[in-house]
């Protein structure tokens, strides 16, 4: 494991370790989900929906008392009573408070994060064109009931891959992933499937029966 993620620490929970650290930058939003992240369930669940809309996820008056007494620092671009339309004055305590820097809330309105994002966004539909990959999707799954892998080094033919599914499907095992890497010269390449249930010694005869079909093995884990 690279240095840097060997000093990655789990924490249990946000709203019980944020004492350990020297610095904290937090950004969630102010909602049932915001809640749950920066608290513990049985206090989040005291806030319900509506009650959540309005409630600050920074508490000010808390955070007002810990620069008093504790010399804590605090960076804000959103505050409780700010101008709720594109302009306005702000004269909120929490930002005359001398522990405090504040910054306007326009991060997203700004040009250059227009353009960032813009360009992110045609960056995502690009390689998904080209390669049907979607970078950053955020839905996908972490782990699956896959047991093992079938790995089948085959050549590359029409039809090799589908007989080889068929197979599989036919002895009710389910595909978790699969992935497929041809080699230079575009003559042999080698499947790599994900199974929820290691294949029996007749579903790998079969296989390797399979007309192109070089070998196939199984990887566990």
């Amino acid at each position: 494991m690279p240095e840097p993620l060997r000093r990655i620490v789990v924490l249990s929970h946000l709203f019980t370790e944020a004492t350990r650290a020297a610095l904290a930058q937090l950004a969630a939003a102010s909602d049932a989900l915001g809640l749950e992240l920066l608290m513990p369930a049985d206090e989040a669940a005291k806030h319900d929906g509506a009650e959540a809309a309005g409630y600050q996820v920074v508490d000010e008056a808390a955070l007002t008392r810990a620069i008093a007494e504790k010399g804590v620092r605090a960076g804000l671009d959103v505050f409780a009573d700010e101008p709720a339309g594109g302009s306005g004055d702000y004269t909120g305590a929490i930002g005359a408070n001398p522990g405090v820097y504040g910054t306007h809330h326009i991060g997203a309105s700004t040009a250059q994060a227009q353009e960032a994002i813009a360009a992110e966004a045609v960056r995502i539909i690009t390689v998904f064109a080209a390669t049907g990959d979607v970078p950053n999707a955020v839905n996908i799954a972490v782990t699956t009931p896959a047991v093992c892998a079938l790995s089948v080094r085959h050549l590359d033919r029409p039809g090799v891959l589908a007989a080889c599914l068929d197979a599989i499907s036919r002895a009710g095992i389910n595909v978790q992933g699969m992935s497929n890497t041809v080699f230079a010269g575009a003559e042999a390449a080698v499947a790599t499937i994900s199974l929820e249930v290691r294949p029996s010694a007749e579903l790998l005869a079969t296989i390797r029966a399979t007309d192109n079909v070089l070998d196939a093995s199984v990887v566990e884990g």
